[in-house]
């Protein structure tokens, strides 16, 4: 208004200067001067009076008013973000997110319009904010809830989305308007080294277990991010990497989970990852954001970039990218200046900004709703304890587990004594504390071999004091810590702790995060010194028959064939969450029944992999990868597997290409032991509008009470297609059986489900003739089959996202 004023006397003076012949110095005439006041009075009334009308007040039913109403300006700043959160704990500052200190980013406010700023705050473990504010003395921290591998291997729905109803209450009493999360790449390869977010190397069960996610955090009104949209496979240069895939695998792999999840969920936003998808970035995909997204599956969310400033932002724009985050001035210019000269149609900007509308008015913030700061993190961690010992994979059970006797533990790995809750990176959850198993056992009542406890930690405060001494070494962690590699221990000390022990425990643990992908060398494989423990413990505990468990605190897959012979038992605990010893313990002791089953493969080595072949540090060092140049696949010049990735397996990944190919694993897709055992019986198949309904029966033939997950696994007529042996088409799990007790699961799957997608006609297709309906309790161990006449079907669909010259794919027969 001052500004208005300002501009208003100037006016008037020449008004009256010109009209009046009057110079400026005349105005100092008392009488002169006080009519110009009485008109500006007047001026300013009736300009007031005006702007009331034209400034609409943003309500859920006046979208287009607002819309209307808005300038070029407000409109280019409400598409960038309000910039980067902060990030630590540190004062408060202008810069700081809407009292959310640690929130990663925003949206920007327009007040003239009532128009708020809404929150977006990191995930997928938990919701990520700063746990102390200066001068403030009460804590925010948050639930570390099991990360998104544990979750898919529990393969049950209703868990995930009671799990992510109680993470979405903290979202909501928190102040934050959209999680971020959940991340659903595929595992493509186990090296990627955000694939402890990630749920699955098959696109069904990532979509499935997905959509329960998100339907469980938006039952708490506030909304997801479902990241990171698409083939945002590895991390190596993740900000410019082309992922070159071919059509069918493009889409029955690698944008079928995000389908699955956006139909069956509608989540609020959907976030544009940082890299290339066939040569164009995906946040500048006119194909991949409107075409896929919109037009084949119906989104109506917004799409919002990855955390950076990618110079197209007004190609984002034009293709359906409605929000750039964190966001920045240059973005907003960008799109005023396009505008301005006519290189972006003010429709495109329009339409982004009608969608943005739209998803404020549901918000929190926009509501006024008054968030508590006070989450119930008790109850939370309660459900977390017993929620992540069901994602718990028992790999082997030589009678060792449950162990009842509670006795004298020799409890071996660092990692025992300082577990690993979760990932590193902007999924890290700044947990109010994390149980190591060290003390679940404890607590459990082990009595742990005090000798072997204190050499571990003097070992950890001997390598604390290398490092404040500046020798560290260590690989940098993005926003976490580095897991510390294994210590030996010589071969009399383990005898030693064999005579005064009753069993062993070893931990191994591994971590990995955002930023970079893991090693083949000492990562997946595990190190020397742990197989030397390992060999060592087993050797001197069985010389006196006791019994050795190993427990795999780790966030992806390790090799296991050359050493998994050597236990009596073996238990993947996975990075479970805040409650990880608690629930560690739970199974150990039986306390818990582990029904968790392996959401991917385990190989019997690194190379059997197809996409090792085309992946960064199969095997290499760093530095021999980064040296890779020169012309690679297709005749394109850049770094093999750093500037772009041939996807060349195709839709040959995991327990696809094992099963068709007949090639060996060290535990398949699907696996996972228990304390009871189930029998299946009367498999039912009937044919249903193209697809099937089938139905098992399961009943708990042992002496505990238990679930089990039911895989369905369908072999199809290939119809002028080669297709995998088989693939997952449903799955389902029973409650909680007594023994004896029975319980009959139903299937639904329909045509769609069923169909291959045929590149050369762009159609979705079944064929006609027999199928095989197989009920697995692993992809290899099927327990029951049946059959049923499928006719054939197809869904013509516009070519999208074709690559630039056809990825020369494996074939396997």
């Amino acid at each position: 208004m001052i500004f208005f004023t300002i501009i208003a006397e100037k006016h008037l003076q020449r008004y009256f200067c010109n009209d009046f012949n009057l110079s400026l110095h005349s105005l100092t005439n008392p009488k002169i001067d006080n009519m110009i006041k009485k008109t500006m009075t007047m001026v300013l009334a009736a300009a007031i009076s005006i702007a009331a009308v034209a400034q609409p007040k943003l309500r859920a039913d006046n979208i287009d008013e607002v819309l209307k109403a808005m300038t070029l300006e407000e409109k280019a700043t409400l598409i960038a973000g309000g910039g980067w959160g902060s990030m630590t704990a540190g004062s408060m500052t202008a810069s700081d997110i809407a009292n959310v200190p640690g929130a990663a980013g925003s949206t920007q406010p327009i007040p003239r319009l009532g128009i708020p700023k809404t929150i977006l705050a990191d995930g997928p473990a938990g919701l990520r904010i700063s746990p102390t504010r200066q001068g403030d003395s009460q804590t925010y921290y948050c639930t570390g809830f099991p990360v998104g591998t544990v979750l898919a291997c529990t393969w049950n729905t209703e868990l995930v989305e009671q799990l992510t109803t109680a993470m979405g209450q903290e979202v909501h009493e928190y102040g934050v308007d959209v999680l971020l999360a959940p991340g659903m790449n595929l595992h493509r390869n186990p090296l990627c080294g955000r694939n402890f977010e990630y749920f699955s190397e098959d696109p069904l069960l990532s979509g499935k277990i997905s959509a329960a996610y998100v339907k469980g955090i938006q039952k708490n009104d506030v909304g997801v991010s479902v990241k990171h949209f698409a083939a945002n496979d590895q991390e190596i240069n993740r900000n410019e990497n082309d992922a070159r895939i071919n059509p069918r695998a493009l889409r029955e792999l690698y944008l079928k989970n995000f389908e699955i999840t956006i139909r069956e969920a509608k989540p609020w936003t959907i976030m544009s990852s940082y890299n290339k998808l066939n040569g164009s970035y995906t946040q500048q995909s006119h194909d991949l954001l409107t075409g896929f997204l919109r037009d084949e599956w119906g989104f109506d969310g917004i799409v919002m970039t990855d955390w950076g400033n990618k110079a197209g932002t007004v190609d984002a724009v034009k293709a359906g990218n409605d929000l750039m985050e964190p966001g920045d001035r240059s973005e907003s210019q960008r799109v005023i200046d396009a505008v301005n000269n006519g290189t972006l149609d003010i429709k495109d900007l329009d339409r982004n900004v009608r969608r943005l509308l739209e998803y404020i008015v549901k918000t929190p913030n926009f509501k006024g709703y008054k968030f508590s700061n006070k989450p119930d993190l008790e109850g939370h961690a309660k459900m977390v304890r017993e929620a992540a010992a069901e994602g718990m994979v028992l790999l082997k059970n030589n009678g060792n587990l449950p162990m009842e006797n509670k006795g004298n533990i020799a409890l071996f790995g660092l990692s025992a004594y300082k577990s690993i809750a979760g990932g590193t990176g902007s999924g890290n959850v700044n947990k109010p504390y994390i149980r190591n198993i060290s003390e679940g056992l404890e607590g459990a009542g082990f009595t742990l071999d005090a000798r072997l406890a204190d050499f571990y930690a003097k070992h950890r405060d001997y390598v604390a004091s290398q490092s404040a001494l500046g020798m560290g070494g260590g690989r940098n962690v993005m926003l976490g810590e580095a897991v510390l590699p294994e210590v030996a221990i010589n071969q009399a000390a383990v005898q030693a702790c064999a005579q005064r022990n009753d069993a062993a425990v070893i931990v191994i643990g591994r971590n990995a995060g955002e930023g970079d992908d893991r090693r083949m060398v000492d990562d997946f494989e595990l190190t020397d010194i742990e197989r030397a423990l390992i060999r060592n413990v087993c050797n001197e505990f069985h010389k006196v028959g006791k019994k050795v468990t190993v427990v795999m605190n780790i966030g992806g897959v390790i090799e296991t064939s050359s050493w998994k012979g050597q236990p009596d038992a073996i238990l993947l605990a996975w990075t479970p969450g805040q409650e990880v010893g608690n629930s560690v313990a739970d199974v150990l002791t039986g306390k818990s029944n582990p029904s968790g089953k392996l959401s991917m493969s385990f190989p019997l080595s690194y190379l059997d992999i197809p996409s090792s072949a085309n992946f960064p540090y199969n095997g290499q060092t760093q530095q021999q990868q980064q040296g890779r140049g020169g012309f690679g696949g297709n005749g394109n010049p850049g770094r093999k597997d750093i500037d772009y990735t041939n996807y060349a397996e195709g839709i040959w990944v995991g327990y696809r290409y094992f099963n068709t190919a007949g090639v060996e694993v060290s535990y398949p897709f699907g696996y996972g032991l228990s304390y009871t055992t189930f029998a299946y019986s009367k498999p039912s198949v009937k044919a249903k509008n193209g697809g099937f309904e089938a139905s098992i029966t399961v009943k708990n033939t042992g002496k505990v009470a238990g679930k089990e997950a039911v895989e369905i696994y369908v072999s199809a007529p290939d119809g002028g297609l080669v297709k995998p042996e088989s693939e997952l088409k449903a799955f389902g799990k029973t409650r909680m059986l007594q023994p004896g007790e029975s319980q009959t699961l139903t299937f639904t799957v329909d045509a769609y489900t069923l169909a291959s997608f045929n590149d050369q006609a762009s159609e979705w297709q079944t064929a006609a003739g027999n199928y095989t309906v197989k009920f697995g309790a692993s992809a290899t161990d099927i327990r029951a089959t049946a059959q049923f006449k499928g006719k054939a079907s197809k869904w013509a669909v516009k070519p999208l996202l074709l690559p630039q010259q056809t990825v020369a794919e494996l074939s396997v027969k």
